[in-house]
């Protein structure tokens, strides 16, 4: 009997095959077959070398490692894995042991797999044209600084991730890795949930981000867009829905941003000219700080943003730095207290962002012992009644909307 029509129909029974036995129906079957496993437990450490579908037919079709390398090693474009449980990699971080290891392909599909106890889950080195779609993905439960990527894409582009859940992992990286979409993903319980680093015009829509210790991370990159996404309660005293350094011509609108340490923390470039960061559109809500600057308040476009509920609206953790070439106009702040004769919904003088005594310890640390005790509140209040000492102005946004 033909050895890959057995593969092809294995029997409903729950069992585990023997060493290298999917191994073997890989080498053994032609190009472009189908390999269709039904209810099982499958042995890992599989290499793929030549363009192949591999698809769980029933609900419990387990693909499982040694704890030893990767559970799966694919190095030929055109491969589809789909309807599997791939887990037990191994635990070395210098090997990056994945449960899915690409290297040098295109067209790879991986859609509705679990990707369980595994030190990194998919690992994309120099990858394009994929899409990874409808997953659930975790990492080992090792501490946070043990655990690897969920997601590690280095020198790939234009792929697709969509429909994923990633939970409990330590991150999802893009390096060097442009013109990537990344739609409609849930992120949960991660360090930096979603990280890019030199990688550019890449999309990042329609996620949600909930109790990440970072939701977004994006550094040293240009022309990408971070559209439509909820991004809320990252955790601990740090915890920071947005990372922006060191960017050129970002986009961040139509973004809901709430209940974070930081919504947005913004870190310039050194030399950097014109507009580099678009901020339009988003609801800044309920966070302890809404708009953190490091260094220059600079080169930023910020406009028709809802900026509400927030401790402390607009911080600034340096001193000697400047405020230029901004366009500020049209967001709703809280507090604002000016009126609006004219009822065109625009105040009638501007909103103008000052930073008074009881925020010093944004300069020094050592006094944020006393933050919101009742003598800074009052140093607070005098000077705003009657300053002493000219405050620092950082943001003035000279048309400020009376409602939103």
């Amino acid at each position: 009997m033909d050895f890959r029509k057995i593969i092809l129909f294995l029997s409903l029974f729950t069992y585990t095959l023997s060493a290298n036995s999917l191994q073997d129906a890989i080498n053994k079957a032609s190009a472009y077959s189908i390999l269709k496993l039904s209810s099982g437990i499958y042995l890992g450490k599989l290499t793929i070398n030549k363009p192949i579908t591999i698809i769980g037919t029933d609900d419990n079709v387990v693909i499982k490692g040694d704890n030893i390398g990767n559970v799966i090693t694919i190095n030929s474009s055109n491969v589809t894995l789909k309807n599997l449980t791939i887990s037990n990699s191994g635990n070395r971080l210098e090997n990056l042991d994945s449960a899915v290891k690409i290297t040098k392909a295109k067209n790879i599909q991986i859609k509705n797999c679990k990707i369980l106890d595994s030190l990194y889950g998919i690992y994309m080195n120099i990858v394009q044209d994929s899409a990874i779609s409808d997953n659930y993905i975790t990492s080992k439960k090792n501490d946070i600084s043990l655990k690897g990527n969920a997601l590690k894409v280095w020198y790939s582009h234009n792929n697709i991730i969509k429909n994923n859940t990633i939970e409990s992992s330590k991150n999802v990286t893009f390096s060097y890795s442009n013109n990537n979409k990344i739609y409609n993903n849930t992120f949960l319980n991660n360090m930096f949930a979603l990280h890019f680093s030199k990688s550019n015009n890449n999309i990042i829509k329609d996620n949600i981000f909930k109790y990440n210790s970072v939701g977004i991370m994006i550094m040293g990159t240009k022309n990408n867009k971070i559209l439509d996404n909820l991004i809320q309660s990252s955790n601990g005293a740090a915890g920071i829905g947005i990372v922006i350094d060191k960017v050129s011509n970002l986009l961040l609108q139509n973004n809901t941003i709430k209940y974070n340490a930081k919504a947005i923390y913004i870190d310039t470039k050194r030399v950097e000219n014109n507009y580099q960061r678009f901020i339009k559109n988003n609801k800044i809500l309920y966070n302890k700080e809404a708009l953190h600057f490091h260094s220059s308040i600079k080169n930023n476009v910020i406009i028709n943003n809802i900026i509400k509920g927030n401790l402390d609206d607009v911080v600034k953790d340096l001193r000697g730095t400047y405020t230029a070439n901004n366009l500020i106009e049209y967001n709703y702040w809280d507090r604002y207290t000016g009126f609006d004769r004219n009822k065109d919904n625009i105040g009638d003088t501007t909103h103008k962002n000052f930073q008074y005594a009881d925020q010093l310890w944004h300069y020094n640390h050592k006094i944020k012992f006393f933050y919101a005790s009742p003598i800074m509140t009052l140093m607070n209040f005098l000077a705003n009644l009657a300053p002493f000492v000219e405050p620092n102005l950082l943001l003035e946004d000279k048309k400020p909307l009376i409602n939103f």
